[in-house]
């Protein structure tokens, strides 16, 4: 079966609901998709850094007890793990704090074994850091040389605004390598000061790639592609209890629909057929809908088992 691998940030997510602690757990942007495909038993490696404390090694312990190939995670002896406050409020979204420490951040791995239609995701701050970037830059063109569909997720937080002038060469650099781009209209608002999926796939998308998706929380996913296509998908009202991890399971259930389907990167190239689109946003939107139904930043195991390859 082909493979995922993810490259990211790993933090501790403890989460507040008005002033108090309600739940504690492992998060992370690609990491929170990579668990749930390795729930689905998809083949998947994740490429991050954590400390070397109790919460590194629960970090790699979730990893590994939900089948993903962790031996790409970097442990800096002299660091503290990563830890978020993600505050929900009424409607369940949350504002976040984060406190980090890594003054040695040096990705160190060796790369994994990659073939042609595997599927790298990469995405957020981690993906632009400039601490790190030499190495996240020589991955992915290294997973690029070998024929993997690069899947880019801008999740650019408003907590990073006034670092944009510094990484906006790395940002524009992520948009030319990946295959296909997804950013939700907050990304865009902190980026661009831009609110209209138009404008932003014109201006800032369309010249280095022709497939993007555009989230908007409970508002229609906007999908722009290669000929001029353009479609609305309509979002299911439910009832939430956390959207942490709302975006990055629609990339898990993006890239699971690009295995379950067999599409490939020949496919992507020469440019997907509706139907191809639509299977795809239906699983992206069935895993993203699954996740805000717990706080556990990914899909729970029944459905996951449901969903097995």
């Amino acid at each position: 079966m082909r493979k995922v691998i993810g490259i990211g940030e790993t933090v501790l997510d403890i989460i507040f609901k008005g002033d108090q602690p309600i739940q504690a757990v492992p998060g992370g942007s690609a990491f929170n998709a990579v668990i749930s495909l390795g729930r689905v038993g998809v083949p998947t490696a994740f490429i991050s850094e954590t400390g070397n404390d109790r919460i590194g090694s629960n970090v790699k312990k979730y990893l590994i007890d939900n089948g993903v190939d962790a031996s790409g995670v970097c442990v800096f002896p002299d660091s503290k793990s990563p830890v978020s406050l993600a505050f929900l409020d009424d409607d369940n979204n949350a504002d976040y704090i984060f406190y980090k420490d890594h003054p040695h951040d040096r990705l160190d791995f060796i790369y994994p074994d990659i073939q042609l239609d595997d599927v790298v995701l990469y995405g957020s701050f981690f993906a632009i850091n400039p601490v790190v970037r030499p190495q996240v830059k020589g991955f992915l063109d290294y997973a690029r040389q070998h024929g993997a569909i690069l899947y880019y997720d801008v999740n650019y937080r408003a907590s990073h605004r006034g670092d944009l002038m510094k990484v906006t060469p790395n940002i524009l650099e992520n948009f030319e390598l990946a295959d296909i781009v997804r950013g939700s209209n907050e990304d865009f608002e902190v980026m661009y000061k831009k609110k209209d999926c138009d404008s932003v796939y014109r201006s800032e998308i369309s010249f280095y790639t022709k497939k993007f998706i555009y989230t908007q929380g409970a508002q229609p996913i906007e999908l722009r592609a290669d000929g001029g296509f353009a479609k609305q998908y309509s979002v299911v009202p439910m009832e939430t209890v956390s959207t942490i991890g709302a975006g990055d399971n629609f990339n898990a259930g993006f890239v699971y629909g690009l295995i379950k389907y067999g599409i490939t990167r020949s496919h992507i190239e020469a440019g997907l057929t509706e139907e191809q689109w639509d299977q795809l946003i239906a699983c992206a939107q069935s895993f993203s809908a699954n996740c805000c139904k717990s706080l556990n930043n990914s899909i729970d195991t029944d459905f996951a088992e449901k969903m097995r390859l």
